[in-house]
């Protein structure tokens, strides 16, 4: 089999920012398997009133409440006062990945990325990452597979067989999830790899990183690593690939 052309592939990224209501913990949090308390209120009364027009969330009786502030923090006190947080998520360039795939042996190509994820939310944050299409690398000239590790965990080697050709990505940083740690050669727990853990997108927003508890005033660095393997008797079309993913940064 004689492939001629150059394949050469492109990863967009877009960011979301989603804030919710996040508290910060002024007295105790209580949880189970079905719910979590992150703030509570000693008080003499209040409660929720609504109507076709307004809501209002309301306490009574608090003592020392309202915000105050200097040039190296902000204090938000008081029940009604911790519900605002603050999210934070630098923007990357899109990837341009390397080298071009062409020729008669196939091979790999390669890209990453990396972004800063920041919040004053004691309970943390998560990001997640998603594609826009399935599978994520699409061209007018055909398409190549999302990757597809070879049992529950993701891979901790990223393995392109003769027939194979398919597109993935792995996870490094300090908040990674444990989906892509690694320990003893398997996936799933331990410690964040730069060559490790390698899984295929998904058109659902799949997690990536996360931590339970505030990371300012320097964040946390998060990386994705882009890789496309094609096997040396695939004839994939030339052509310039593209594939559209969006990182999304919420409360937890």
């Amino acid at each position: 089999m004689v492939r001629f052309g150059l394949v050469i592939f492109y990863v967009g990224i877009v960011f979301v920012l989603l804030n919710g209501s996040l508290s910060h913990v002024a007295a105790q949090v209580r949880s189970s398997t079905n719910y979590q308390i992150e703030s509570d209120s000693l008080n003499v009364g209040g409660g929720l009133s609504a109507s076709e027009n307004y809501f209002q969330e309301s306490t009574v009786g608090e003592v020392a409440t309202g915000n105050s502030d200097s040039e190296t923090y902000n204090l938000y006190a008081g029940y009604q006062q911790m519900q605002e947080v603050f999210l934070s998520l630098s923007a990357a360039a899109d990837v341009i990945m390397s080298p071009g795939i062409g020729g008669l042996t196939g091979g790999q190509s390669n890209g990453s990325t990396s972004v800063v994820a920041l919040t004053d939310a004691r309970a943390g944050y998560q990001l997640t990452l998603e594609a826009d299409a399935s599978p994520a690398m699409q061209s007018p000239a055909g398409v190549i597979a999302d990757y597809v590790p070879a049992g529950v965990q993701a891979d901790t080697l990223f393995v392109t067989d003769p027939t194979d050709a398919h597109f993935g990505f792995s996870i490094f940083g300090n908040d990674t999830a444990s989906r892509y740690l690694v320990s003893g050669g398997v996936c799933g727990s331990g410690t964040a790899s730069t060559t490790a853990c390698w899984d295929g997108l998904s058109t659902a927003p799949t997690v990536i990183a996360q931590r339970q508890s505030a990371n300012q005033p320097d964040g946390s660095t998060t990386t994705i690593y882009f890789k496309v393997g094609i096997g040396g008797s695939v004839n994939q079309a030339p052509g310039n690939y593209a594939a559209t993913t969006t990182l999304t940064m919420l409360p937890l």
